[in-house]
Order: C-alpha cells, then structure tokens, then sequence
C-alpha cells in the first residue's frame, strides 16, 4: 500500500485566505481576487536522499508513522540556501548520527504522488548509529539484500546497483 498522495492545487476549491471561489491566474497559478491577493504557486520540493553505505551495509531507516515494514532511504527536504551535497549530508548526521562522504550523485526522479524531485546520492559513512528524533527504527542490510520498491528511490537502488555491479563492491 503506497501513502496517500498530498493534497494537490485541484483539491482546492475557495480561498483559505478569504473563502471566495479560486480561479486560475494567466500563468496557470492558482490565485484569488485581485482585491484579496492570495496566489498558490506549486513547484516541486526539491528532497535529498541517501543511500547509506557503512561498511558491507546499507543503512535505512523507518519514519514515525510508517508501517513496522517500512524501510526507505534516509531522506529529507532540502533548505534555503543549502547544496544537495550538504543537505544529504544533513539528513544522514541527523536520522543516523553518521558523518560521512557524498561520493556520487545517482541521478533524479520525480516523486509525482507528493509533487517531489529527489535528488539520491550515495554516501561513505562513518561512525556509530544512533536514530535521531524522527526515526522509529534502523536497520543495516547487505547491498544484495535490498528489496527494490517501485518509486523513486527504489529507482535510485537499482540504479546504484548497476552500477555497483559494473565496478566491482570494493569501488565507492
């Protein structure tokens, strides 16, 4: 069972600012009367995702309010003002409380349920894990054990292991 999609620009019907009926502006925004002013302008958030190599693992992480299944790739939205570089780095300092390297950037894929384009590094870890306040569990996996989910960044873990394949496992 894949989330429920965020509301999206269609969802919306009135004003939130003032109630009155929305229509869409000349550029294809989304926007009110000129005399209230409120326009929606959705472009996608920009996430950071890793793939988490410590050691012969990878780490992945379950988010409160997943599924007890559910493991994904540390992730998270990117800041104002920050490169993806750091932000990756971020989110794995935070979810995992690892220090580590970005050594490659895999690619980007939509994530069109949740109007997201993910940007997926791989990243040499280092250090002990230890779950930070959004993580519900952690778990490592040998690189041939991951299961491939048909998202985004099941796109990025294949992707990852191709090219991995391609190398040899000792390449970072």
């Amino acid at each position: 069972m894949l989330p429920a999609p965020m509301a999206s620009s269609s969802d919306w019907n009135f004003c939130p600012r003032c109630g009155k009926a929305l229509s869409m502006a000349d550029d294809a925004d989304i926007a009110c009367t000129k005399e209230c002013g409120w326009e929606l302008v959705e472009y996608p958030r920009v996430v950071v995702a890793a793939i988490v190599e410590l050691g012969e693992t990878i780490v992945l992480v379950r988010n409160k309010g997943w599924p007890e299944t559910w493991f994904g790739l540390v992730a998270g939205f990117l800041e104002e003002g920050e490169t993806p570089e750091l932000g990756v780095l971020r989110k794995v300092k935070q979810e995992v409380g690892l220090s580590g390297e970005v050594t490659e950037l895999l690619g980007a894929w939509p994530n069109f349920p949740r109007n997201q384009i993910m940007l997926v590094f791989h990243v040499a870890a280092r250090g002990r894990v230890v779950a930070g306040d959004d993580v519900a569990g952690i778990k490592q996996v040998p690189p041939e054990e991951l299961r491939i989910a048909p998202l985004a960044t099941g796109l990025a873990v294949s992707e990852w292991l191709r090219r991995r394949r391609e190398r040899g496992p000792t390449s970072a």
